[in-house]
């Protein structure tokens, strides 16, 4: 699929490697946006998903977004310019570590949709590969960045497999970063856990994890799922 349409807004994904799928729809709309943030980062944007999302969902000034790949850079910037909010969108071609280097913003919200497949298994696609695996940007590399780039009562929201659940929210803790939301996924009521949400900040809470289960059946989408996604989801 070339282009993915939303409500509000269309992404052509045709030169991203990673097409849009239901992790970033889930965290675009899973993340909290009730502390009116007046600046948001998406790390790793892709197609600029999650950076549109929130632009549809809060009323932050600056979106700013960073891809290292050249076609899903140039493709994030027409998706911006394309869609409604493209004058509090912006995308800069670069990798993370340049990134904090240059920049002495800080940012209310930050949120990424990190490549984690941590297998030795590669395709031979080498930009498909870049946007998978892990070593493109590892998990301590991109908490390390979060803790430089989030203001003091800022909010980092990022989904993992979750196998890599306990991995994230150590090496968090080491930069003073605290869970303060969890959210594990479950494709269907039977299955395992597949996906957990986070919602990291520099406050240490006590937090009970919730669980959101996707659909009951083939395409018999849940309550809870489709009150999550409907402002997105054309049929939902």
């Amino acid at each position: 699929m070339k282009q993915f349409k939303f409500k509000q807004f269309a992404v052509n994904q045709d030169r991203c490697a990673m097409k849009i799928g239901t992790d970033s729809v889930l965290l675009g709309a899973w993340t909290d946006v009730d502390a009116h943030p007046y600046s948001i980062l998406d790390i790793g944007a892709g197609t600029g998903v999650l950076a549109l999302m929130l632009a549809q969902r809060s009323g932050a000034e600056l979106i700013d977004a960073i891809e290292i790949d050249d076609d899903a850079y140039e493709q994030c910037v027409d998706n911006f310019e394309t869609s409604p909010w493209g004058d509090r969108l912006f995308c800069y071609h670069a990798a993370l570590d340049e990134f904090v280097d240059e920049i002495d913003d800080k940012y209310d919200l930050i949120i990424s949709n990190p490549p984690f497949y941590i297998d030795t298994y590669k395709s031979n696609s080498k930009q498909r590969d870049l946007a998978r695996f892990t070593d493109a940007m590892p998990f301590r590399q991109l908490i390390e960045s979060v803790s430089k780039l989030l203001s003091e009562n800022g909010r980092f929201s990022v989904i993992v497999p979750i196998s890599e659940e306990k991995e994230i929210i150590v090496l968090a803790s080491k930069e003073h970063l605290f869970p303060n939301r969890i959210l594990r996924v479950k494709g269907a009521p039977h299955t395992e856990i597949k996906r957990s949400l986070i919602e990291f900040s520099f406050q240490e809470t006590s937090i009970i994890p919730k669980e959101l289960i996707i659909e009951t059946a083939r395409h018999q989408y849940t309550d809870d799922y489709i009150e999550l996604t409907k402002d997105f989801y054309l049929k939902m």
